[in-house]
């Protein structure tokens, strides 16, 4: 039977790429001379961390960081979420900011939902971070590919493993 999964996978090449884009954007920035303004980026457990002397400083950053990811990978913003901003040393801010990578329990189940309410003659189900997606006919998953497309725009996908 013709199946294709649904997956959602940060490329942490890219990331990697666009957080030394913006650290040396920040080095060369004027109103970034003499404060803590900097960025890291854990690759193990996907966290890019910014530090600033305010939160307005870390706001900055932050606008400097989503056009960069943005350009190295479409819609990468979408799967980042802030954690909470710490106060560290002084008068010193620190922002971790999570990036998700796979798909998630609830983003799965919404989407073995539509698949089902839409009555596509398709089966889904949940395989660790990504979704199988069974039918008798390419064509229908095709169009399932499409649906899923069509509703589901708040978080990047990506289909693959298509096999007849």
């Amino acid at each position: 039977m013709p199946s294709f999964d649904i997956s959602s996978s940060a490329d942490k090449v890219n990331l990697a790429n666009a957080v030394d884009v913006v650290r040396r954007q920040i080095q060369n920035r004027y109103d970034f001379k003499g404060t803590s303004a900097s960025i890291e980026f854990n690759e193990k457990d996907l966290i890019i961390t910014l530090f600033g002397d305010n939160d307005f400083q870390v706001n900055q950053i932050k606008d400097i960081l989503f056009p960069s990811l943005e350009k190295k990978e479409p819609d990468s913003t979408k799967r980042l979420m802030d954690k909470n901003l710490e106060s560290i040393s002084g008068n010193n801010v620190k922002l971790d900011i999570e990036v998700s990578d796979g798909i998630d329990q609830e983003l799965g189940k919404k989407i073995i939902k539509l698949l089902k309410d839409s009555k596509l003659k398709v089966q889904a189900s949940i395989q660790g971070d990504t979704v199988r997606v069974t039918g008798t006919k390419r064509d229908i998953l095709q169009e399932s590919i499409a649906l899923v497309k069509a509703n589901v725009s708040d978080y990047p996908l990506n289909f693959g493993n298509f096999r007849d």
